[in-house]
């Protein structure tokens, strides 16, 4: 079987599903057929000979489409190598990513099934002007972490293509 990937993603605001596209990119470079695909939007995993899957942290926690992806299509990734990444912290900071580490460890815990071939967390995007309510309410609650953070987009390209890059051969079917 040829190796076959497809990069879902679960995104509110768009930066994850930018970071999917870049992930698929990088997978072809590396001669891997790669498909990118809103995971609300998949219905089967029949094709693909393996699986990535990329989900914001909001508040420490994955969206619900996330979780439903990974419960909905247990069976077929249980069978399949699988990469999963997340969005989380808003800052470069090393303290930022050692303070995330644990809510992206603790989703991943629910599902006791699923056995990564890896696991990235990146920095994310933040840009109050895009936010819906009641995320927006998080901007104006002086109580929250981000009462009055500025817009701000430190992704690491680099790194997350270089991650993706490096993804190619722990993707080959067994």
């Amino acid at each position: 079987m040829s190796t076959s990937v497809l990069v879902t993603y679960v995104t509110r605001y768009g930066s994850t599903k930018e970071v999917a596209e870049a992930v698929a990119a990088a997978l072809r470079e590396s001669g891997v057929e790669a498909s990118v695909e809103n995971a609300k939007k998949v219905r089967t995993l029949e094709g693909y000979s393996a699986v990535v899957l990329g989900a914001p942290l909001y508040i420490g926690a994955w969206p619900g489409d996330a979780k439903r992806f990974l419960t909905r299509h247990q069976a077929a990734l249980t069978g399949r190598p699988v990469a999963v990444f997340s969005l989380g912290p808003l800052g470069p900071a090393e303290s930022e990513m050692q303070e995330t580490r644990p809510q992206l460890d603790k989703q991943l815990a629910n599902f006791p099934w699923l056995k990564p071939v890896d696991v990235a967390l990146f920095v994310g995007r933040f840009d109050p002007k895009l936010l819906h309510f009641p995320d927006s309410l998080l901007t104006v609650m002086p109580a929250s972490p981000l009462h009055q953070t500025p817009a701000s987009d430190h992704r690491d390209w680099a790194a997350i293509r270089a991650w993706a890059s490096s993804l190619a051969p722990k993707l080959k079917p067994a």
